[in-house]
């Protein structure tokens, strides 16, 4: 790699922004977008003007839908930034966008401190490695406190939050900060869209001292080279700092933590300077590794290495695709044909764009650590690897959550049945989390997705996007089952004889509850003395996976169970794999219909935060809702009640809510996994 290569990339930083509904993502993109000259005016949520949440969906309800990629300069850095959403139906948009960053910014609000979506998606970085800073937002509020928000990140997420700022006055009095790290303080006055650099305020420079010290003290305890100049000199200068800071960031040893009010442009610059300073770039973070026919292979950031990119987001129209992409290595032009690694087919580049949100500038080219769209990929899908035709690669693509929540639509107009189907096939496209399929035995059309609120923007973007006008049923959530009492020693014999070649397979089967966990499944064999060969021993388990679709209470999936397989017998001449997959399957649907089996419902783990007035009401619709609580604090003269609800109890809760409490109660809910409904039986 040359200089100048190894010098662009360093100056490139891919980040995404992070947080609960409501923490102020939009606003502080909107407002890095003013800060860096990339936009001439400030976007506002309220006013539908901002320039990530540019769908009308969007607008109209004043949230984040879909992940919005922008492209942006500061210091001399292009920072590509994606704003992600804050709802919990819509996190699997923040899970593909995340496979592909290098860093992110994660958003709390100065008052609530860390709420449920924040700590879920503060989870999703920690599983995919993502180096953040934080960003305590809205300190102009009533009730904003910054150490109480720093120790609720403590408390909740973080072992090590480095504080390197100082707020300078509070809540409507808040004008600036204290930068702990160069001791300075920066002000901006009203309306300016700068801050004014000047010495600490004499007022706050002991307090600032002090926590300067503190700042220096955790730090030294993560940092070997801070550590030493810590004994050596008593404190630690700010180009040891600096770095320290910059490296705990990158391993993830301590998170840098920032504050600021974004709504009135507070405290942008000294983030955007700390997103250039402590966050990766592309050559910083470890080579990306794939593999292809079993071998695994690494490919570095380096635009002279062989092309590898991860398709992360697909915008599928009527009039084009666009697929978005993470090249982690070498260089595509327009034109250039590139391979499909997982549907092993050849594709060409049409266009590159760089990407603005809704708006396009075409681009030449992009290399290793670009983030871009491309125009006239015909079969990529979100997940799907690009490389160099020569040199094939797949790269592990983020992975799907489940759909926990169902709605039967139909077209209303007759003759729109098959432009339904096709406007359904495009937004499964767009969004893997969504699942479409035909109910066997009604013949309707099922649409399933991650809550409510999913599939409610779902049938809107069908009537506004597409022109179709559809029936939505009421929501259905999607049950499992489990084996409360299993059986051992279950004997199935398989044999079929119609002319020629047979069918033989013999088995028996224990089935057992897996443990604590209801959910995954696990098999094993116990077989000794080779009485069944490996090769069948494989086809069993893929039977009893097959089985696995359809369990004996009402067709459910099933889940949270144990089979071993015990023994066996086989046939010179008529076992084959065929045979003892049919033996699994049919095997263990005999087994399943003998064990006492429990019915599984999907559960949310809820937050509702409501005047102290309304508690006892909420609290009994609640019960009413075989809610089960779980704590209670109080919060800023309101009470926030966690507790954990069947999730097909939730459907219509937030209008009840509001009803109970006058338009003051809010509530957030994240999937909790599954629980046993209360009506399930033992069946034998």
């Amino acid at each position: 790699m040359t200089n100048a290569t190894t010098n662009t990339l360093a100056l490139v930083r891919n980040l995404g922004i992070l947080a609960h509904v409501d923490a102020g993502k939009t606003t502080v993109t909107e407002r890095i977008l003013y800060a860096t000259g990339t936009t001439h005016r400030r976007g506002e949520v309220h006013d539908g003007t901002t320039v990530t949440d540019y769908d009308p969906q969007e607008r109209d309800r004043g949230i984040t839908i879909f992940a919005a990629a922008v492209s942006c300069t500061w210091d001399g850095h292009r920072i590509n930034l994606i704003d992600t959403p804050g709802h919990v139906d819509f996190a699997d948009e923040v899970e593909r966008s995340l496979r592909v960053l290098d860093g992110a910014v994660a958003v709390f609000d100065a008052v609530a401190g860390v709420e449920p979506q924040s700590e879920s998606v503060w989870r999703q970085a920690d599983r995919h490695g993502v180096p953040r800073i934080a960003f305590v937002n809205k300190l102009d509020r009533a009730g904003a406190d910054l150490d109480a928000a720093v120790a609720s990140i403590r408390e909740r997420l973080h072992p090590a939050p480095l504080v390197v700022q100082l707020p300078i006055g509070a809540e409507d009095a808040f004008t600036g900060v204290v930068d702990l790290v160069r001791m300075r303080a920066l002000v901006w006055a009203d309306g300016a869209d700068t801050a004014a650099e000047g010495p600490v305020p004499d007022e706050l420079r002991e307090e600032a001292l002090g926590r300067r010290r503190l700042l220096e003290e955790a730090v030294a305890e993560l940092n070997t080279r801070a550590l030493e100049e810590f004994c050596a000199q008593g404190s630690v200068s700010e180009p040891t700092l600096a770095a320290a800071l910059r490296e705990v960031t990158r391993t993830g040893d301590g998170v840098v933590v920032l504050c600021g009010s974004a709504y009135r442009n507070r405290g942008i610059e000294p983030l955007l300077d700390a997103v250039v300073a402590y966050l990766p770039s592309p050559l910083d973070v470890p080579a990306v590794r794939g593999t292809y026919d079993g071998t695994e292979q690494e490919r570095a950031a380096d635009p002279q290495v062989p092309f590898a990119a991860l398709a992360f987001k697909v915008n599928a129209t009527s009039t084009g695709r666009l697929t978005y992409l993470r090249v982690y290595s070498g260089t595509i032009g327009k034109g250039d044909a590139v391979w499909d690694a997982g549907a092993r087919r050849g594709e060409r580049i049409g266009r590159i764009l760089r990407v603005q949100a809704d708006r396009h500038a075409q681009v030449d080219r992009a290399v290793a650590g670009d983030i871009v769209a491309v125009v006239g990929l015909k079969s990529a899908r979100a997940g799907s690897t690009l490389c160099a035709p020569g040199a094939p690669l797949v790269l592990e693509p983020p992975g799907a959550a489940e759909p926990v929540v169902s709605v039967a639509v139909e077209a209303r107009r007759a003759g729109e049945t098959d432009k339904l189907a096709s406007a359904l096939a495009r937004l499964v496209e767009e969004d893997p989390s969504l699942v479409v399929r035909t109910d066997p035995e009604t013949g309707q059309t099922v649409l399933s997705g991650m809550g409510e609120l999913h599939l409610e923007v779902a049938a809107e973007k069908l009537r506004c996007s597409h022109g179709i006008e559809v029936n939505v049923g009421r929501p259905r959530v999607s049950y499992r089952e489990t084996v409360g009492r299993g059986v051992s020693g279950l004997v199935f014999r398989h044999v079929k004889q119609d002319g020629g070649a047979g069918q033989f397979a013999h088995v028996v089967l224990d089935v057992a509850p897996l443990g604590e966990e209801p959910e995954g499944f696990e098999f094993r064999s116990a077989v000794v003395g080779g009485r069944v060969p490996q090769e069948y021993v494989r086809a069993v388990e893929a039977g009893c996976r097959d089985a696995l679709a359809e369990g004996p209470l009402g067709g459910h999936p099933v889940t949270g169970l144990r089979v071993t397989l015990t023994d066996g017998a086989t046939h010179v001449k008529d076992s084959s794999e065929t045979a003892f997959r049919t033996a699994g399957r049919l095997g263990l649907r005999e087994a399943l219909r003998a064990c006492a089996m429990v019915l599984l419902e999907p559960v949310a783990e809820v937050t509702v935060t409501v005047p102290e007035d309304a508690v006892g009401s909420v609290l009994g619709d609640l019960a009413a809702r075989r809610g089960r609580v779980t704590g209670s604090t109080a919060r800023g003269g309101a009470a926030v009640i966690t507790a954990t609800v069947p999730l097909a109890e939730l459907f219509g809760y937030a209008t009840r809510l509001r009803s109970r409490t006058q338009g003051r109660g809010t509530f957030t809910a994240r999937p909790a996994g599954y629980a046993p409904a209360p009506a399930a039986a033992s069946v034998r």
